[in-house]
């Protein structure tokens, strides 16, 4: 019979040749808090659900629960869950609007330090049924420059980068750069990073700030960024959170609404499909799992 390390060792090997069901994972970050950037997750995953695609939603931004808040939702179980209690996937999927899955984090990547073996092996096997069950992951971090936030985007092979116009948005979406840069597993030739700027006053304002960002970037980085596009103010956001209900679904003619499909087309376009590197998220929690790994070592 295999024993646990034969078993981890085998999934290790299988993942890093996914399969081609492996779903699309796109992690969505940002530098500072209050940028809009769990707003823009569900948003993008409705529209991208209403396209066709199977779009799960996992709830990284640990303890804060934010996509539940903005829902009006309570899932009943969380990442944890599935670590520790023997759930499957499709067991903590919760579904919200257009028939997303929502998966709360539980309280913390570095749960994932606390694991035996066996958990680690149950828990990247179970993940693998995530993959089967979503065409689009979309991983919603924490802001700012924790470690949460740092592993998944340096694990991931797409991150969107949300920032402001206001000067503090920048500087912290640079910091945020800059911080990921010095992190050994993350390599920038296997990630693309696209920005959206939010909450733009005047049409062209977004330009201007992936602008600023970029030559700093890539001058004192050398990281090579895309300009996905912008998204309006538009109070109809804000009464949009207000009520619980998403933009895209209770004013989907607003300025923002239409901005945020635009992105949504984008993103879904078949040019993004055919090239997107669809790493899927069980390896993406593999190295993960290597990652901290490492950290609990050092420590």
């Amino acid at each position: 019979m295999m024993d646990q390390a034969e078993q981890l060792r085998k999934l290790v090997k299988q993942n890093n040749n996914p399969p081609i069901s492996a779903a699309r994972v796109i992690t969505v970050t940002s530098g500072k808090g209050g940028v809009g950037k769990t707003s823009i997750s569900v948003n993008l995953a409705i529209e991208l659900a209403k396209a066709g695609n199977r779009v799960t939603i996992l709830d990284a931004d640990f303890g804060l629960a934010n996509i539940e808040v903005m829902l009006g939702i309570r899932p009943e179980y969380n990442l944890a869950d599935v670590m520790f209690r023997g759930k499957s996937v499709s067991d903590i999927i919760t579904r919200g609007p257009e028939n997303i899955g929502i998966i709360s984090g539980g309280s913390g990547i570095h749960e994932l330090t606390m694991m035996s073996r066996e958990q680690i092996v149950n828990l990247t096997m179970r993940l693998a049924e995530l993959d089967e069950l979503a065409d689009i992951v979309l991983i919603d971090t924490g802001a700012g420059i924790a470690d949460s936030v740092l592993e998944f985007v340096a694990a991931s092979t797409e991150v969107l980068l949300i920032a402001t116009p206001e000067p503090t948005s920048i500087t912290d979406a640079y910091a945020l750069l800059k911080t990921l840069n010095r992190k050994s597993e993350f390599s920038m030739e296997q990630t693309r990073i696209r920005v959206i700027a939010n909450r733009v006053a005047r049409a062209g304002e977004g330009r201007e700030l992936f602008e600023k960002l970029s030559v700093v970037a890539a001058k004192f980085l050398s990281f090579e960024l895309e300009y996905l596009g912008e998204i309006p103010q538009d109070s109809q956001a804000s009464r949009a959170i207000i009520r619980q209900k998403p933009v895209v679904l209770s004013e989907p003619d607003s300025n923002v609404g239409r901005a945020l499909k635009k992105l949504a087309v984008d993103i879904n376009g078949p040019n993004e499909q055919q090239t997107a590197e669809k790493k899927g998220i069980a390896q993406l929690f593999n190295d993960l799992i290597k990652t901290v790994s490492k950290q609990k070592r050092r420590g």
